[in-house]
């Protein structure tokens, strides 16, 4: 359960800000207004701290409840700017298109993708195969990964079968286009854990019951509960 002791406003109000920021193209400014117009005013610098604080928590319980994915991986990355400067998300989809994991880091080279290889497979277990497109540097990350931890990891190049990771990047692109840019390397990591969660959960990523056909929406609260 996410703790909101100390909040100036009920839960369901925070949830409500968050939640609309992280699904839909909008600006802080636009959520103020729309906020507004619904009878709860809060100034766009809060519903930011919101958003920040916020956002890694229902993460953090979306992980504990996440479907299994498969084990034959897309990889590529993709860029958002912090501070008018390139920042690298790195993303990884299962071959049905089920969000595997992602890692945002301020660098692209072997390192990071290494870095997002093995908190991947801390989460999910070690993939059969990962599929990229030519770049130098994924290339460099499972070969050293496979050299160190003596696992057999087949690497399968091919621009065509990772176009499905590479049109996923764009539901995350969409909602990240009307933010301008991020403030902080934090609050980049906070919104985006929110994005991809909101945008997992619209996959059908969530274990839920049987007996629950909640919307995407009620399932993103009912993380909060």
């Amino acid at each position: 359960m996410i703790d909101f002791k100390g909040t100036q406003f009920e839960k369901e109000i925070i949830l409500w800000g968050v939640r609309w920021y992280v699904a839909y193209p909008i600006s802080y400014r636009q959520l103020e207004e729309m906020m507004g117009e619904r009878g709860v005013t809060v100034d766009h610098s809060t519903l930011n701290r919101w958003v920040i604080k916020y956002a890694p928590e229902v993460e953090k319980q979306f992980r504990r409840h996440q479907r299994p994915v498969g084990r034959s991986w897309r990889m590529d990355e993709t860029y958002v700017k912090i501070k008018g400067k390139a920042a690298y998300l790195y993303r990884a989809v299962d071959k049905e298109g089920q969000t595997v994991d992602f890692l945002l880091t301020p660098n692209r080279d072997r390192d990071a993708a290494e870095a997002f290889l093995r908190k991947a497979i801390r989460m999910h277990g070690l993939p059969e195969k990962i599929t990229i497109d030519q770049s130098g540097s994924n290339t460099a990350a499972i070969h050293h990964y496979n050299k160190v931890h003596k696992t057999d990891i087949v690497i399968r190049q091919s621009k065509y079968l990772n176009n499905l990771v590479e049109q996923d990047h764009r539901a995350v692109k969409r909602v990240v286009r009307p933010m301008l840019g991020f403030k902080s390397f934090w609050a980049a990591c906070c919104t985006i854990g929110g994005i991809e969660v909101m945008h997992a959960i619209r996959k059908g990523q969530l274990v839920t019951t049987e007996n629950a056909r909640q919307t995407p929406a009620g399932q993103f609260y009912a993380l909060a509960a």
